[in-house]
């Protein structure tokens, strides 16, 4: 199954509206009442990518296939979710199932548009999702160690485990997640088997009104602020503008964004920050039917990243012959890549490195 972000907040934040931009839709309903969204809308996002239209252009390509991001947009919620309240229970299931978070925080003000704590203040909204999430963990992570406990009594080798354990409820206790541990540490092991909800990686969207495009304000540097104390980066974009851009052509698009002096789409920035939130990374391929943009986990080897685009390539594999993209676009053919030694033979125990342009060679 491909990896999802969930798209995440309080009611009325705006998070079906940047779904629906997103996915350039309206199959998720955005209205001013809260619990607007009961089940989660899934949509599959393309990752901006300018290397695709210049390899196309000189390989003649027929067509473009880019990388794609997956968003889920789950119902909002409300204190007391962990406990059932609103749609606590379904809410928090849904963003179980997802690989990553992304926060919605509404920092715009608009009397037209209900706030269900009755005015926005990003840090007190972001501390209650941040506090339902982990009331939910730890009562996971209470089951897990009334288990571990008694696995330890009998196995003393199960000791380790439970010490992870109780380190990870006690730094739920004090207000720090999960994925604050050390990605190999044995607290992030424990935490991850438990699914918990704060072990997930997680950013912040600030979504902002027209009058703040590129002077966010107080409310977004208070987002910011948070940010900066848990690592987490941060997308600032203004549903409604985005909303607007979903509708244009790709040329008007760009002149609207010229007009609001915005160099790209705040959705493109989250489909870029997602993809690498999720720990994905891309490979190119060039030839005259497509160029396509392949993705795979960062980390993965030539003969696994093969698989992706056929399991017989994975199977066959002989080597891969690679060309960095700059190379590719200063020589332009594979003629002068070769004739200038551009071209790399690479094995099985080659990993793969983003923008690589691949051809791999196997055994039918």
């Amino acid at each position: 199954m491909a990896l999802s972000c969930g798209i995440v907040g309080l009611p009325n934040v705006g998070k079906s509206t940047i779904f629906n931009a997103l996915t350039r839709s309206a199959q998720a309903l955005a209205a001013n009442y809260p619990f607007a969204t009961i089940e989660p809308n899934v949509g599959e996002v393309a990752v901006p990518d300018d290397r695709l239209a210049v390899l196309q252009a000189l390989v003649h390509g027929d067509h473009i296939v880019p990388a794609t991001v997956r968003f889920v947009d789950i119902a909002g919620l409300v204190r007391g979710a962990s406990t059932g309240q609103g749609l606590g229970n379904a809410f928090l299931s849904h963003i179980r199932e997802t690989d990553a978070i992304a926060m919605v925080v509404r920092c715009f003000e608009d009397d037209n548009v209900t706030h269900v704590e009755g005015s926005p203040d990003p840090v007190r909204d972001i501390e209650i999702v941040s506090i339902e999430l982990a009331l939910a963990d730890l009562a996971t992570m209470q089951k897990r160690l009334d288990k571990l406990e008694r696995e330890a009594r009998s196995n003393p080798k199960r000791r380790g485990a439970l010490d992870a354990a109780q380190n990870v409820v006690a730094a739920l206790e004090a207000g720090k997640p999960a994925r604050s541990f050390p990605p190999e540490s044995p607290e992030r092991e424990i935490a991850n088997e438990s699914f918990l909800l704060t072990a997930k990686p997680q950013l912040y969207v600030a979504n902002v009104d027209e009058a703040q495009i590129g002077k966010p304000g107080p409310l977004v540097d208070a987002v910011q602020a948070v940010a900066k104390q848990d690592g987490s980066a941060v997308v600032v974009l203004s549903g409604k503008i985005e909303s607007e851009l979903a509708g244009l052509s790709d040329e008007e698009a760009q002149e609207f964004c010229a007009e609001l002096g915005i160099e790209r789409s705040g959705l493109d920035e989250l489909a870029l920050r997602t993809y690498d939130l999720l720990g994905l990374m891309t490979f190119l391929t060039a030839g005259e039917q497509e160029v396509r943009a392949w993705t795979i986990a960062k980390g993965t080897k030539a003969p696994q990243a093969a698989g992706k685009i056929h399991g017989d390539i994975e199977r066959g594999f002989i080597r891969a012959e690679i060309v960095s993209y700059n190379d590719y676009v200063e020589y332009k053919t594979m003629a002068a890549l070769k004739n200038a030694g551009k071209v790399r033979a690479e094995g099985k125990d080659y990993v793969m490195q983003e923008g690589d342009v691949v051809n791999f060679l196997f055994n039918v």
